[in-house]
């Protein structure tokens, strides 16, 4: 049996993605050429969220994009499941633009190498900046850090994140799930 502890509540959430908008605005409200680029899918949720109160922080209308990287992983050949393709939509110009890539757990990091791969299919950007909901530290596989982090977690080996989101899970919650 599964044992869920609560890292973030519904109220946690909304708490930490306000914090996370104002860390972006600090550092990057200025740049006429920041997007957002969600990885699907609840990357591409909280990318959403973000957008919206962005937008009023910056007083203007952030693009917002969202990816897929089913196809780019280089453990798709080894999984028991068949991944499930999801979209990519990118209606905006990548080259020469400041990308703000959003996803819901950073963990082992080749999700993230994923995403990049992914990207540069697409143009290449000024920049990218990586922000994620949960930094499962200590666990990383390859060299990738966020830049901006709403809360880092210490987990071992059998325990994974769950993160729920009203959008897909009828909830919002992030749990650390335990066998």
């Amino acid at each position: 049996m599964e044992e869920c502890g609560t890292i973030l509540t519904a109220k946690d959430m909304e708490r930490t993605l306000e914090r996370l908008v104002s860390e972006v605005s600090e550092r990057r409200g200025d740049d006429e050429r920041l997007v957002l680029l969600g990885i699907q899918r609840r990357g591409a949720d909280l990318a959403e969220r973000l957008k919206a109160r962005l937008d009023a922080a910056l007083g203007q209308d952030t693009p917002l994009g969202k990816i897929d990287i089913n196809l780019y992983r280089d453990d798709w050949t080894t999984l028991n499941i068949q991944p499930s393709i999801n979209r990519t939509e990118i209606p905006f110009e990548i080259e020469g633009a400041s990308i703000l890539l959003v996803d819901d757990v950073l963990y082992s990091g080749r999700t993230i190498r994923a995403a990049l791969e992914a990207l540069l299919d697409y143009g290449r950007p000024k920049r990218v900046e990586l922000l994620v909901l949960i930094d499962r530290a200590g666990l990383r596989e390859l060299p990738i850090q966020a830049d901006y982090v709403g809360k880092r977690v210490v987990t071992h080996g059998g325990e994974h994140v769950d993160v729920r989101v009203m959008e897909r899970d009828s909830e919002d919650k992030v749990c650390l799930v335990t066998a």
